[in-house]
């Protein structure tokens, strides 16, 4: 199927967007106005987009069913300072709450049952149970346009982070495994950032890696490995050559066991390769896909 946008309405190009691209970090902005009104909303188009300057960018997008705007936008540009908290697992249900569209001298912070922490160099409160929280200053507001659905990119300026100590690592930083985060997709639909589906993808070797169209092409043209194992495989600098001192006892059963039958024995060798790529190990499964040489 293909989509030409500008044929669609603006609530079923939202859905497609939404649906598509995903999952995304949820900004919890707490904002605050010229009069002392304090607002917390959720918002789920934002991310990193520099570390030096630190910069992180949301949007608070006019509404698609009335275009009308929100109380975060209001906010800023009356004091363009923001605090976002950072949202996991343990506070989805409650962010979830403070996205209703309360009235204006309705504090969000009561209404989802959180707790107002003073910041320190900004007005706006932080969420006290969040686990990372940043206190940001608004560089810049810009509008993408004036029809509903239209972004309103809001450009903060990271000052100062605040990290529950419990999630760091012995080093001191953010131990991946111990926040659980969690996404916005379409619809009414999250994702859980947790052990059971973190992995991890080793980087690009510094010295560039050969690439897959370098590979050999019995192992290229494989119908064993998927386009990510010849991605992992592609990641050397070099191919690798025979280690005499590799020993595997799975190895040598399958060269025994397979001997008198070369095609098959590729296809063994495959799938065992596929294995340990599958578990990391990329190193060993050069030595497996090697042997045939």
């Amino acid at each position: 199927m293909t989509i030409h946008l500008k044929d669609l309405k603006p609530a079923d190009v939202q859905n497609y967007l939404q649906h598509a691209i995903a999952p995304r970090p949820v900004c919890f902005a707490s904002t605050i106005d010229k009069d002392g009104n304090i607002n917390l909303s959720p918002f789920s188009f934002f991310n990193l987009f520099s570390s030096n300057p630190p910069i992180v960018i949301f949007s608070p997008a006019r509404r698609v069913r009335d275009n009308t705007t929100k109380h975060t936008l209001h906010n800023v540009l009356e004091v363009p300072e923001v605090v976002i908290n950072i949202v996991d697992y343990d506070m989805v249900q409650q962010t979830s709450l403070a996205s209703c569209e309360f009235a204006k001298d309705v504090n969000e912070f009561e209404k989802a049952g959180f707790t107002m922490q003073p910041a320190t160099t900004v007005k706006p409160p932080m969420v006290k149970e969040s686990k990372i929280k940043l206190e940001c200053k608004v560089n810049e507001v810009k509008p993408l346009g004036t029809e509903g659905g239209a972004g309103n990119l809001i450009i903060a300026e990271v000052l100062i982070m605040h990290i529950d100590e419990n999630i760091l690592n012995a080093e001191g930083k953010i131990d991946q495994t111990k926040i659980h985060h969690v996404a916005r997709l379409g619809g009414d639909w999250y994702c859980k950032v947790d052990e059971s589906n973190l992995f991890k993808v080793e980087k690009p070797n510094t010295q560039l890696g050969i690439g897959v169209d370098m590979l050999p092409v019995s192992i290229k043209n494989s119908t064993i490995l998927s386009g990510n194992n010849l991605g992992q495989l592609g990641n050397v600098k070099e191919i690798p050559f025979v280690d005499p001192a590799f020993t595997d006892d799975t190895l040598k059963n399958i060269i025994q066991y397979y001997s008198i039958n070369p095609d098959d024995m590729e296809k063994e060798l495959h799938r065992y390769a596929k294995e340990l790529l599958n578990t990391g190990k990329v190193g060993e499964a050069w030595q497996v896909l090697l042997a045939l040489n």
